[in-house]
């Protein structure tokens, strides 16, 4: 008796790992619900208040100087090794290859663009937000700084808020967003929320960021990844029109005309009787007679009449006659 083998979690880990035979019916799309509308508006309160507390100068500006006099970089020298590639998950550049690659897997396995749409949506807003914000403020940073104790706001920077804090946020949170269950969403938001502060406390322990400017690194990047609902639908409507183009592309490219069909001239048979000499063909019987077997072909291939070879039948071919004599003898005597 053949029994089954029991499959084991390696053996549906690789299962996962192939493509899904058509796109699922149901997928977790997240909704703008009241409590996540209330979780945005906190946010942004939040943010607005780190923004006053910078430019009024606030206790909070008071300790990124006592952050920066302290130097962190002095205290831990033995870290900052570590430290040096530990913030390259908060460049823009290597985490939005890595995410998109596996984003991009999903996307083939799936038979959807979301995903690639939605970190597409989120890069693009997370320029525009935290590029114009970093512009519009031009604060300087701890290198650059002109004067102790000054919020250093309007100077020409560009470091407020912190631009990888952000990014990490927004690439790695973006996994959070688009997971498939309950269990892996919690798991993975708490997973880029301390990767993102710890890559924002490694940009305060170089010495390149405020602590303030961490802050509202990360409330701009939780911000992006709160108002994603709201653009779902363009992501939809994005996805369907680019699966229409591609449909149209196909049918183009496999539309190939094909060759007209040749026509053929009729010619016109004339018949034999007009010619001097001919004999009129015999007529073939519509049908064999009567009580006449059938002619037995032996199985295997059979030569057509052309290919045979001509069979001369044995003797002369001329016709009897009285007079003549065969050759080779002796002629009778003519009265």
């Amino acid at each position: 008796m053949r029994t089954e083998r029991k499959t084991t979690r390696l053996d549906r880990v690789f299962a996962r790992l192939d493509r899904e035979p058509e796109r699922p019916a149901h997928l977790d799309v997240p909704r703008m619900s009241r409590h996540r509308t209330v979780l945005f508006g906190s946010t942004l309160a939040f943010y607005v208040a780190i923004v006053w507390a910078v430019v009024i100068t606030s206790w909070l500006v008071r300790l990124d100087w006592q952050v920066m006099f302290f130097r962190p970089y002095e205290q831990w020298a033995e870290l900052h090794a570590f430290v040096d590639y530990y913030v390259v998950l908060g460049q823009r550049g290597p985490t939005a290859v890595m995410v998109a690659a596996w984003l991009g897997w999903r996307s083939w396995r799936q038979h959807t663009l979301r995903p690639l749409l939605a970190l597409a949506v989120s890069l693009l807003l997370l320029n525009v937000t935290v590029g114009a914000a970093k512009y519009g403020m031009g604060r300087l940073g701890p290198h650059y700084a002109t004067e102790i104790g000054s919020n250093e706001m309007w100077l020409g920077g560009s470091i407020f808020p912190s631009g990888h804090t952000a990014n990490a946020v927004v690439t790695w949170g973006i996994l959070a967003y688009l997971a498939s269950t309950p269990w892996a969403r919690r798991w993975l938001s708490a997973l880029s929320a301390v990767t993102s502060l710890g890559v924002g406390l490694s940009t305060v322990y170089i010495g390149t960021h405020w602590l303030s400017d961490v802050l509202l690194g990360w409330v701009a990047g939780l911000l992006i990844l709160l108002a994603l609902p709201w653009f779902e639908p363009l992501i939809a409507r994005a996805e369907d029109r680019i699966f229409d183009w591609r449909d149209h592309w196909r049918d183009r490219r496999g539309r190939t005309p094909l060759p007209a069909p040749a026509v053929a001239t009729p010619v016109m048979l004339k018949p034999l009787t007009g010619r001097e000499g001919s004999a009129a063909p015999e007529p073939v019987p519509a049908s064999r007679p009567a009580g006449r077997p059938g002619a037995y072909l032996a199985p295997g291939p059979h030569s057509t009449r052309g290919e045979r070879a001509p069979v001369t039948p044995a003797g002369s071919r001329r016709p009897p006659h009285g007079e003549r004599h065969p050759r080779g003898n002796t002629p009778a005597t003519r009265p």
